[in-house]
């Protein structure tokens, strides 16, 4: 059931004019949710309308919330926007074509051939940034040239190396060919069409906002955007993104090595309780899930600064949505 503090921000941002109230299997599913230490919020979408929305703990629904890698899946939505404005030629634009200049004289030889594509799934052939990499990539003067200088460990185009400096780097590119930065894309094509709320966050040496990581929503304006997504693109009759690229983007292009899950333009993706979904992934737990198929959009907020591996916690969060969340929703 929702709470009183729930209920609050549900009016101050609710996701329709009237969402709907929750039903007895919607508050199993809260219970079932708060039961876990280390999920701070959950807002579910069935129908169009917010059918479950109550942080258990940590921020309330009214403050923003780190969404941690979550941010990749966003930025991954802007390459679709400069794409549908012919900012961008496409998906296998090279980097070396869309923003020549980013190129450091220390890059391996493959960076000239790097595509948007390549990009966008994390699959440039160089190595990572995250993982051990990430303190010392974020501690240099040039976040950009560190990425594309790495050296060669894989062949692009060839198989997922889970780099946050990949997305920086496309997020760098679609700066430098939109001519606007990320965080006024973000706002002028993603925020005002959906009439929510895009804090500024972290920037880079030379300006660029980080393409990656360390965005905060409110987690019902994530939740909208997820139900933008499967709204096929639009929001309340108005084009956000193509449905072209939406489709493209769900089509496997590769597999994380460490979920085993296939990966699109930015999205992780797999099934649920027999349906198909789209996920965005974020450290310690943070998710945006959107099942087309049974209408159903789902957005997590969890403790920022605790692992959620497959195994662990991200796997209790899956467990949750494919046994809970989604019979829940057959009977709502």
């Amino acid at each position: 059931m929702l709470t009183r503090r729930s209920a609050l921000a549900l009016t101050a941002a609710a996701l329709i004019p009237h969402p709907g109230r929750a039903s007895p299997s919607w508050g199993a599913v809260g219970d079932a949710a708060r039961r876990l230490d280390q999920l701070h919020s959950l807002a579910i979408a069935h129908r169009g309308e917010t059918v479950l929305a109550e942080a258990f703990r940590g921020p309330s629904l009214a403050r923003p919330a780190p969404i941690k890698s979550v941010s990749k899946s966003l930025v991954a939505l802007l390459l679709g926007a400069a794409i549908d404005r012919a900012e961008v030629p496409g998906p296998g634009a090279r980097l070396a074509e869309v923003a020549p200049a980013l190129i450091p004289q220390t890059a391996a030889p493959i960076v000239l051939d790097l595509t948007m594509a390549d990009l966008v799934t994390m699959q440039t052939g160089l190595e990572r940034t995250s993982g051990a990499n990430y303190g010392g990539w974020v501690a240099s003067a040039n976040w950009v040239a560190n990425a594309l200088s790495r050296p060669q460990i894989g062949t692009p185009g060839r198989g997922m190396l889970y780099s946050t400096g990949s997305f920086h780097v496309l997020g760098a590119a679609l700066t430098e060919a939109t001519g606007q930065s990320l965080l006024t894309q973000m706002r002028a094509r993603i925020g005002t069409p959906l009439g929510i709320e895009i804090p500024a966050w972290t920037r880079d040496p030379q300006g660029y906002y980080l393409g990656g990581n360390e965005m905060a929503l409110r987690p019902l304006d994530l939740l909208r955007i997820g139900e933008m997504v499967r709204r096929n693109g639009s929001w309340n009759g108005t084009p956000v993104i193509s449905p072209d690229w939406l489709a493209a983007s769900a089509q496997p292009r590769t597999r994380s090595r460490f979920s085993g899950l296939a990966y699109g333009y930015g999205w992780f993706l797999g099934r649920a309780d027999g349906a198909e979904f789209l996920l965005a992934r974020g450290y310690g737990g943070q998710i945006l899930c959107i099942l087309p198929a049974r209408e159903i959009t789902i957005a997590i907020t969890s403790d920022p600064t605790r692992p959620a591996r497959s195994g662990g916690y991200f796997g209790d969060l899956m467990t949750l949505i494919d046994r809970t969340i989604l019979p829940a929703a057959r009977l709502a």
